[in-house]
């Protein structure tokens, strides 16, 4: 559970992180966006099937905010934020641990999805599935950690 000041510190980072990772986020992607949705993405499905596209790939990534590699996570921030200070900051955040029964457990991968801070370093990890799936050429439509492909 996170603290109140927790809560303050993640918000100001992802307010002021979140402007410069938009210009950088895939137009196919609807997760925990700015003025983006559920509904937006729905839109774009029907948009896809008005194109002739017949078949579509649903697809989960199970256990995805379990799994995040924090040393991967952190290089990707470090090639759009200079400042230590603050990837130091994020650092700690997913290096926390958590208490479980009582009891602290390290979290060595995983980030908690209860954070303010989460959707925006899940979108930051996922952006990369976006452009390698632009890059092959498919049409898809992503909402978090799930994913239409037609």
């Amino acid at each position: 559970m996170l603290t109140v000041v927790d809560r303050v510190f993640q918000r100001a980072i992802t307010q002021a992180l979140s402007p410069i990772y938009e210009e950088q986020f895939s137009e196919n992607s609807f997760g925990f966006r700015t003025k983006r949705g559920a509904h937006d993405e729905r839109k774009q499905c029907r948009q896809n099937v008005k194109d002739g596209y017949e078949y579509v790939v649903d697809m989960d990534l199970e256990k995805f905010f379990d799994t995040v590699s924090h040393s991967k996570l952190i290089e990707m921030l470090s090639r759009t934020i200079k400042d230590g200070r603050v990837i130091s900051l994020i650092h700690k955040y997913l290096n926390a641990g958590v208490i479980s029964r009582g009891i602290f457990e390290k979290t060595e991968t995983g980030m908690p999805q209860d954070g303010p801070l989460s959707p925006l370093l899940s979108n930051i990890m996922l952006n990369e599935l976006d452009k390698e799936l632009i890059r092959r050429g498919h049409r898809y439509v992503r909402y978090a950690d799930d994913c239409d492909f037609l």
